[in-house]
């Protein structure tokens, strides 16, 4: 092969052997001759593919004798994606292409594409946290259902009628539970996705954020306070998905943080940008140091806080799908401030989806 073959193979992101149809290696890149263990390319070039690919499943099989590309069904294009296992012990995984010089014929050259498995560990210890904080998340509220109906049905005629009604609102409280993390899992999967969907039209934001505050501030003793600073456009924004965003921020502040919860509106531009709503929920608690604030928007992040560490992501996530920023600061009188934009209403919005 020639010195442009090996650039190109050597400039892709995952290891590349190329064979002959004798099984003979003609092409390896620099990526896969480090991963096998060879000093260089030079080196395993022109050994049989049996000898460079040292690669061994969880059985000890070799992946050449357990896949057997040079034989078999002439109709064969590929072998799908597996795991093997490098010589130093590394997961990797390994995908191929039969090239046929006509239909039906011999194998003329085998091109096998080998990746390191962390992103894929990354992904299974994602799916692992989020069935861990499901099973957590769902199995508080469920024992208290469970066993408020169980001692319903059992003992049904030993309770008043004060004590029934209490043993049926905390199991409503409990259901709702289970409803909000339910309709969090299902707004996290539309996010990674991308099947978001938004109804966006003109909204009077300090409306929406008034009906917010005397809504959450009717069930704590902590004062919420709004603040309208100036002149306010109109927010181009799915109203449902702006009061999630602004009840879980204002939720948040309530339950963390400390002193006055304040929520203040006011005018923005930024350079360059169009004209937008800076919507702004702070308190007087700790705050949260710099060197965290970067995580806070990501999946499962709690803080030691409890929760289901999905909240702050998705207010994340539809701020940014609406196309505005959230930013985490320090309060001025102590605290935290967390600030999304929204985009003000534009004439040439009518016509958007």
């Amino acid at each position: 092969m020639t010195q442009s073959a090996q650039d190109a193979v050597d400039a892709l992101p995952d290891g590349v052997v190329i064979a002959d149809g004798a099984g003979v290696v003609s092409l390896i890149s620099t990526e896969a001759a480090t991963m096998l263990g060879w000093a260089s390319p030079a080196e395993a070039t022109g050994l049989p593919l049996s000898t460079v690919l040292r690669l061994q499943g969880q059985d000890g099989q070799e992946w050449l004798r357990c896949n057997s590309p040079y034989v078999g069904l002439r109709t064969r294009t590929a072998v799908p994606e597996q795991s093997w296992v490098l010589p130093d012990g590394a997961e990797v995984l390994v995908t191929a292409r039969l090239h046929r010089e006509r239909p039906l014929g011999d194998v003329s050259r085998l091109a096998i594409s080998i990746r390191s498995g962390r992103g894929r560990a990354r992904l299974d210890r994602e799916r692992s946290d989020l069935v861990a904080t499901v099973a957590h998340e769902l199995r508080s509220p469920l024992t208290g259902v469970k066993g408020f109906v169980q001692a319903l049905l059992n003992r049904w005629d030993r309770f008043n009628d004060d004590q029934k009604k209490l043993m049926l609102t905390t199991v409503s409280a409990d259901a709702d539970r289970l409803s909000r993390l339910i309709a969090e899992l299902l707004d996290v999967a539309r996010i990674d996705t991308g099947r978001l969907q938004m109804y966006r039209r003109p909204t009077d934001a300090a409306v929406l954020v008034t009906r917010i505050v005397d809504s959450v501030g009717a069930g704590t003793t902590r004062p919420l306070v709004v603040d309208v600073a100036g002149e306010l456009d109109q927010i181009f924004a799915d109203p449902d998905k702006f009061t999630q965003v602004v009840t879980n921020l204002v939720e948040n502040a309530v339950r963390h943080g400390e002193g006055t919860v304040r929520v203040r509106l006011e005018p923005h531009a930024a350079a360059g940008a169009p004209a937008s709503v800076l919507v702004s929920v702070s308190d007087e608690g700790e705050g949260i140091p710099p060197e965290l604030r970067r995580r806070v928007f990501t999946k499962f992040w709690t803080g030691g806080r409890g929760g289901s560490g999905l909240g702050l992501y998705i207010v994340h996530g539809l701020v940014r799908a609406h196309g505005g920023t959230v930013t985490i600061d320090d309060a001025p009188g102590g605290g935290a401030v967390l600030a999304c934009t929204w985009p003000a209403f534009q004439d040439s919005d009518v016509e958007r989806p």
